[in-house]
Order: C-alpha cells, then sequence, then structure tokens
C-alpha cells in the first residue's frame, strides 16, 4: 500500500484523529499490529473487530484483519491472536494497594483466592513472628476473613493469648473495620469490660458482658499508640515501599489489570517505581492527609499529571462501617442484636458536609466511601448541598461501595452524575457473609441492574484488600449472583458480560474524566489491552473467572504474559 493511500484509509478507520496522533505516525508505520482476534472493542460505533494497530503507545487503526494488514511495514511488530479474545484493559477504581504488606508481613489468610483456613494456622504464623520480636511489640496478621475459618466461628481473645502473653497481638480483618486483640493489646490500650463504646465503634462483649476481643471501627483507635512498632530507617521505609509497589503492580498486570485506582500510598515511591521501569499499570491516585492538603494548598485539581500517574479524586472519606464485617449504617436494625444495632455511622451531617464543601470548592472530585442506605443519604446530602452552593458542572462526585441502595437514592445518584464504585469479587468472594443480611438487603445490594437501568455510569471497584482484584472473578459475580458456596442471592441485580465489561473498562475510566483517553480500544486512545484464551461473553458464565489472561498490555508494551 502507498503512502497516500495508507493514509487515506487510516482516515477511514481512525476518524477521531487529532492533529497530534497524526504526528505520531511519522513515520507511518505502526509499532505493532494484531490480526485474527476476537476484538470486543466496547466502542458502540465498532463493538467487534478482527484486528488493530498501534503506534506510539496509542490504538491508530480498528478494523478487519486484511484492512490492517496492509499497514505493517519493515518495523512493525506482529501478533497473530489466532482468534483469542482481546478487550480493552481493566480498570479497579477503588484499591488499596498494600505490595509491602504482601511482601513483609504475615498473611493469615489468602489475598486472592477463597480459601480456608484453621485458627490453628493462625496461631502457628503469629507464633513463629512473635518468637523473633520483643516483649511487647505488635505481633500482627493481614488478611483475615472471619467466614473463612474451617472452625466455623469467631476469633476471640483466648485464641489469640496462645500466640503471646507478653506481646500485643493483632488479627486485622481483610475487610479493615474489624480486628481481633489478644489480652496484652486490652491491657496496653487500658481497655477493660467497664471501658463504652466510642461514637462509630464497639468493643464487642459475650453474653456475660466480657470482651471477645473483636473490636469494630473507631474503638480501634486506641490501640494506635500503644505498644511498640518495628521500626525502620527512611532509606529501608523508602525501599520497602518501592518494592512492594513493583511487586503488586506485577499482581494487577497478572490479572489484566491496566489502570487502577489506589486509595493513597507513598506518592513518591508510586514515582521512583516508575522511573525504573518496574510500573506496570496506569495510576489514578487518590489523596488523602498532608497530599490533599498540599493539592488543595498548590490548587492543583483533579486530572493533574500525565497518561501514567493522575491526580483524581480523594481518598476515600470514611463516613459508615463495613459491609463484609457487618458495620455498615443501615436504616433497620442488625438481624440478632441486642440492644438494637444500626451500624457505625462515623460522622455527623455538619461535619461530612463541611469537609465536602471544602474539597469540592478546590476543584478536587469528592470520594465519599458508604456501604449502607443510611451513609448513602447522608453523602448525597452533602453532595447536593455543595453542588447547589458551589456549582461544578465538569464535577464528578463518587461514592465508593454504595452498597445499599433504594430508588430515591438511585434517582439521587443520577441526577447529580455520581459514579458509584461498587464491589465486584465480593458477589463470589463474599456469598458466604450475605444470609446474615437476608434476601431483601441483596437485592438492593451491589445494584449494577438498578443502575445501569437508570443511566448511572457505575463502576467496578474490588476494595483489595478486603476483596481480591480479579476482574474475571467480579465479572462472573456481577452476571451470575452466585458464590463460590452455589448461593444465588440477588439475581434480580444480575447483568449481562458485555454490561460487566464495559462497567469494568468504560465506565472505570468515565470515573476518573479520562474515558477519551481509554475504556475502549478506539483510534486515539491509549493502547491498554487484554488478550484472553476464551470469549467472556459467550463462555458458560460459572467459568468466566477461569478464562486464562494470556497477556496484559498497556500503552502498546507487553507488561504480563503467561
Amino acid at each position: 500500500m502507498g503512502q497516500a493511500s495508507r493514509r487515506a484509509f487510516l482516515g477511514t478507520v481512525g476518524a477521531a484523529w487529532s492533529g497530534a496522533a497524526w504526528a505520531a505516525m511519522a513515520p507511518d508505520e505502526p509499532d505493532l499490529v494484531v490480526l485474527n482476534a476476537n476484538v470486543i472493542t466496547v466502542d458502540p460505533g465498532r463493538p467487534k473487530a478482527q484486528a488493530f494497530a498501534v503506534k506510539s503507545g496509542r490504538f491508530v487503526a480498528v478494523g478487519a484483519s486484511d484492512d490492517i494488514r496492509s499497514l505493517i511495514g519493515k518495523r512493525t511488530q506482529v501478533f497473530d491472536a489466532k482468534g483469542m479474545t482481546i478487550t480493552p484493559g481493566f480498570i479497579d477504581t477503588h484499591n488499596h494497594p498494600v505490595g509491602d504488606v504482601l511482601l513483609y508481613e504475615v498473611l493469615v489468610g489468602n489475598p486472592f483466592e477463597v480459601e480456608f483456613v484453621t485458627i490453628d494456622s493462625i496461631i502457628d504464623k503469629l507464633a513463629a513472628k512473635a518468637r523473633t520480636l520483643p516483649p511487647d511489640t505488635w505481633v500482627a496478621g493481614h488478611f483475615h476473613d472471619d467466614t473463612k475459618l474451617k472452625d466455623k466461628r469467631q476469633l476471640t481473645m483466648a485464641d489469640l493469648d496462645r500466640v503471646s502473653k507478653e506481646h500485643p497481638v493483632v488479627v486485622n480483618h481483610r475487610g479493615g473495620h474489624t480486628a481481633f486483640y489478644n489480652a496484652r493489646a486490652f491491657a496496653l490500650a487500658g481497655v477493660t469490660k467497664a471501658t463504652p463504646n466510642p461514637p462509630g465503634g464497639t468493643f464487642d462483649r459475650d453474653a456475660s458482658g466480657e470482651l471477645t476481643g473483636r473490636v469494630t471501627d473507631t474503638a480501634m483507635d486506641v490501640f494506635d499508640n500503644v505498644g511498640k512498632r518495628p521500626a525502620f530507617s527512611p532509606e529501608e521505609t523508602a525501599r520497602r515501599a518501592r518494592d512492594g509497589l513493583a511487586h503488586i503492580s506485577k499482581q494487577f498486570a497478572r490479572y489484566g489489570l491496566t489502570t487502577v485506582h489506589h486509595q493513597g500510598g507513598d506518592l513518591g515511591a508510586l514515582q521512583d517505581v516508575r522511573a525504573r521501569g518496574d510500573l506496570k499499570h496506569r495510576v489514578s491516585y487518590e489523596p488523602i492527609g498532608p497530599v490533599l492538603e498540599a493539592m488543595i494548598k498548590a490548587g492543583l485539581k483533579t486530572g493533574f499529571g500525565d497518561d501514567w500517574i493522575r491526580l483524581g479524586a480523594t481518598f476515600e472519606h470514611l463516613v459508615d462501617g463495613s459491609f463484609s464485617e457487618r458495620t455498615l449504617a443501615w436504616s433497620k436494625p442488625f438481624p440478632g442484636r441486642s440492644p438494637p444495632y444500626y451500624g457505625n455511622l462515623v460522622e455527623d451531617q455538619p461535619t461530612l458536609d463541611a469537609w465536602v464543601e471544602r474539597v469540592h470548592r478546590a476543584g478536587i472530585d469528592v470520594n465519599c466511601h458508604a456501604n449502607g442506605d443510611r451513609a448513602i443519604a447522608s453523602v448525597m446530602t452533602a453532595y447536593e448541598r455543595a453542588q447547589k452552593l458551589f456549582p461544578r458542572p465538569e464535577a464528578r462526585f463518587k461514592i465508593t461501595h454504595c452498597t445499599l441502595v433504594n430508588p430515591d437514592l438511585v434517582r439521587r445518584i443520577k441526577a447529580l452524575d455520581v459514579t458509584p464504585a461498587c464491589f465486584t469479587t465480593y458477589a463470589y468472594y463474599n456469598t458466604d457473609k450475605f444470609g446474615f443480611y437476608g434476601k431483601d438487603f441483596m437485592e438492593n445490594a451491589m445494584a449494577f441492574r438498578s443502575f445501569l437501568d437508570a443511566g448511572v455510569n457505575v463502576a467496578a471497584g474490588s476494595d483489595f484488600y478486603p476483596g481480591p482484584f480479579a476482574a474475571l472473578m467480579g465479572i462472573q459475580g456481577m452476571v451470575t449472583r452466585t458464590g463460590w458456596n452455589g448461593e444465588t442471592w440477588g439475581a434480580n441485580q444480575r447483568i449481562t458480560p458485555a454490561e460487566a465489561l464495559r462497567i469494568n473498562t468504560y465506565n472505570g475510566a468515565y470515573a476518573a474524566r479520562e474515558e477519551r483517553l481509554k475504556g475502549s480500544i478506539t483510534p486515539g486512545k491509549l493502547a491498554d489491552f487484554v488478550v484472553m484464551a476464551d470469549d467472556l461473553t459467550t463462555i458458560a458464565p460459572e467459568k468466566i473467572k477461569d478464562i486464562q489472561i494470556v497477556r496484559t498490555v498497556t500503552g502498546g508494551e507487553v507488561m504480563y504474559q503467561a
């Protein structure tokens, strides 16, 4: 094909090109051509294709194999997909990327898959760690899941006393809103059975009033400044942060993630990892604390950055408790609790209103954590108030989790164009917890069908580490609403595989104002895509999570190869 006809063809298949994209084509042969694929583009203008071309990290042409083949030049790399399925890269809009925990801490549960463990195994791991530490130094276990115990009961203070009576011991639930402590930890914190529960938290007690060892939400704060913590030099702390980020970036790529919304973390380490070539995924960085304050002071707004690291909405501002740990702020009393318990609402309305308004006025997209309907209503009140006081037509509010809704909440969310970042892998991974809430609750929880039918741009948020971040596990759960144990909850909220794919790609891009950059295989967009051994839209739905990720490609570069 001559230069003139080549440009004519590219002008046909890539009508959305900008001048910059044309400039990137000099010389005009692509860097990469992919042929003979089942390409699900998530682009309504061309939903399916067989092939595409990539130049300078972006898609430059999408179409039939015969047409794209004609673009191949002397330096073009060619990948014959041999009928495999290719989709846009998956986008996780809520993730705590605790790579340093995965590398360096005691893991008492499986971070990535459903796995049952015993209480004895937890005790053995923690006791081995205790033997390496001086007395009164914390011994901590991570990724505990209380419904993934073969013992079929909760951890107790007495269990953790078997680890050590000289060390404070904590087992952190992977949900992040509850933890289990031994007697030494309670003693150091000065907590007894007579200690009252603080607002927004509980020291759980048994029927006789004795402490059980389980502590929820704000009540965990009293343990933060007691006991000794392992100390590291600034250099070692920085090294662990860098190595942890590099490690988890590889895991993201292994599961097909090309963009992840990071809940805070070490921004400097993130830039260092990128500089040394170990960042395999793109980052929407969601700030908290000093970074958020620095943004406000400097006038930095959501969207500042580049295609690899960009400032996103805020870190999830905590409004209530946990879905998986049964502490969310519900409008009904929790089953089997006496006195009546309505969950933990951890911030009052005036305080929430003031925080939301301040951040919103600074031009930063606001993101709040709200699981229960009481909490979601409170967040919506704050968002509506802020937008009325200081209208920002471009604002994109976000609610992380947004678990339990009703028709009125869905209407309000749609009216303000709020993005719910709902749990995805929970429908498969946490089905063993849904019986606690019951049928009526679950028919209105993780309400993807309700949101889509209302025209809401709902997105996918794994909430790792509380939930696994495997996008295909999440998609299977969204499609089937059936868990690992065969139980189905909230079947009325099922969606199609194609809808689930869009939620995990394009809608994720929309959540960070990046829908013009990513989320579909479209000329001009970033060349982020996943190659899979099977078609998730046609395979038996109960097999989606087991589809092999063959390649993960970010910016045209292979980041994972099976």
